[in-house]
């Protein structure tokens, strides 16, 4: 096994990891609280699944960007929230009903949306393209369903065993994201510094701030639950928009540079946002916020 394979085998660790230590805090309400709430759930979706999407072909129409920005931008859109994203939108004061329930409910639907999503990709590029709903099923499955299930199935059969485990679990899988990023980022730093310049960092920012936009705008009355939709619409799963990219344009090797390019902007365009976000807990009465 070489490094690229020991790098990828330890993200899919630390996030499968990630989501477990998720799973030790959250019930089976929690995973299952967005289908009670209708109106939120077609917000969501809306905002996630429909303007997004239309968002990202609105910029690879309108200007001329290298093919892997537009491919990016487009494989990020049609993504699910990315497994590690609750635990920011818990720090902003997102309800974690909402967090964890969007997060399920995203990647279930992933599995039908995706391959639907990935065929108009194809239409709008003038490229047959598929994507086996069984690889997005797979992906899914192993990042986000069967680690946020097998954590609530230990929290619901040993609740003070899994309120120990939670926290040495979430430290140690967040060092081991971290080193793996690390890694990643030192590989893919040349591609991404080829796309600097002609306004790729512009459209990859623009996309992060609409998002934000959208999901604080649509995400209903609750400044909490703003939040979470918010951080969700902007912020994207990168593996899934990789299996895309890779399936769709497998000879686009500056993919990965693009992702990397996102993920850098929606890591620092999202502080001002949950800085901005934890002064208004701060400052909100506590019977505002029980």
């Amino acid at each position: 096994m070489d490094l690229a394979a020991l790098v990828g085998l330890a993200i899919r660790a630390s996030i499968f990891l990630i989501v477990f230590g998720l799973g030790l805090g959250s019930t089976r309400a929690d995973a299952l609280s967005l289908l009670h709430r209708p109106r939120l759930l077609v917000r969501s979706l809306v905002s996630m699944n429909a303007v997004m999407p239309l968002v990202a072909a609105g910029l690879a129409q309108a200007f001329d960007f290298h093919q892997a920005v537009k491919i990016t931008l487009i494989a990020l859109a049609v993504s699910p929230v990315p497994p590690i994203l609750p635990r920011k939108e818990l720090k902003a004061g997102g309800p974690r009903s909402y967090a964890i329930g969007l997060l399920v409910v995203a990647a279930v639907l992933a599995i039908v949306l995706v391959p639907f999503s990935v065929e108009a990709i194809g239409r709008l590029f003038q490229t047959e393209v598929r994507v086996p709903a069984s690889a997005v099923a797979r992906l899914v499955a192993i990042t986000v369903l069967v680690p946020i299930v097998a954590g609530i199935i230990v929290r619901s059969l040993a609740p003070a065993l899994a309120a120990r485990l939670s926290g040495p679990i979430l430290l140690g899988a967040t060092v081991l994201l971290g080193i793996g990023t690390l890694l990643i980022l030192f590989q893919a730093w040349p591609a991404a510094m080829t796309l600097v310049g002609n306004g790729h960092v512009l459209a990859i920012a623009a996309f992060v701030v609409i998002g934000l936009a959208v999901g604080h705008l649509l995400g209903g009355p609750d400044p909490d639950e703003r939040a979470v939709l918010a951080l969700s619409t902007a912020t994207r799963h990168p593996g899934v928009a990789l299996a895309i990219a890779g399936i769709t344009f497998p000879a686009q090797k500056l993919v990965m540079g693009a992702v990397l390019l996102y993920l850098l902007m929606a890591t620092v365009l999202s502080i001002p946002y949950v800085s901005w976000r934890r002064r208004q807990l701060a400052g909100a009465p506590r019977s505002a916020r029980t």
